[in-house]
């Protein structure tokens, strides 16, 4: 384990042992703190923005997107259907309410992963279930599936299928237009982005 990996850990045992300052009718819900860190360090609370977006691809009805940045970071650019908790609101009542629905499975996500990180150990501290963390947050959904890198032609077969998914995935999440002409080596990709629905914001 890195350093980077133990501070991001001591930094969520803060944020757990803050939840005691919840409500009492909150706390009787709380799981015991060496719980709390067995979850923590398992790595299955990580889901990669592939399987993100083949969920959303496949319209998947048990996935509750949640983004925890701001409303004016949502408001400029967040996934389709997400629906925004700022992290500062997580804990209230309203809030709660989107999370502990039988059948869902919340996928918690930010720029990075920091934050969706802490929203996913407030809840978690709280016996919420079936959450979880996009791995590497917006950044790396820009860097994978919006602006997906073509593998060196020494690379694996297994590399070729990614980055042909996430291919797929970019025109299906930006509207791109694929033209070619039969002069031209390589397909040509135009991306011209579609106009952005309005997702109204929730829990708040």
């Amino acid at each position: 384990m890195n350093r980077n990996y133990f501070f991001l850990t001591a930094l969520m045992l803060l944020l757990a042992i803050g939840t005691m300052f919840l409500s009492k009718s909150e706390q009787q819900k709380q799981i015991e703190p060496d719980k709390l860190l067995w979850e923590i360090i398992q790595p299955t609370r990580y889901v990669s923005t592939d399987e993100v977006a083949k969920l959303i691809i496949q319209n998947d009805p048990s996935i509750e997107l949640i983004d925890v940045r701001t409303p004016k970071e949502f408001a400029e650019f967040s996934l389709p259907n997400a629906i925004n908790i700022p992290l500062d609101s997580i804990v209230t009542t309203s809030s709660l309410e989107y999370f502990g629905i039988p059948g869902m499975n919340v996928i918690f996500f930010s720029n990075d992963a920091i934050q969706a990180d802490q929203g996913w150990v407030m809840t978690k501290r709280l016996g919420f279930d079936a959450t979880y963390v996009m791995k590497g947050g917006l950044n790396r959904w820009i860097e994978t599936i919006i602006q997906p890198t073509e593998p060196k032609e020494t690379a694996p077969q297994t590399e070729f299928d990614i980055y042909q998914f996430r291919k797929g995935a970019q025109i299906y999440f930006t509207g791109a237009k694929v033209e070619t002409t039969t002069n031209a080596k390589k397909n040509k990709v135009v991306i011209k982005r579609r106009k952005k629905t309005v997702t109204a914001s929730g829990g708040c």
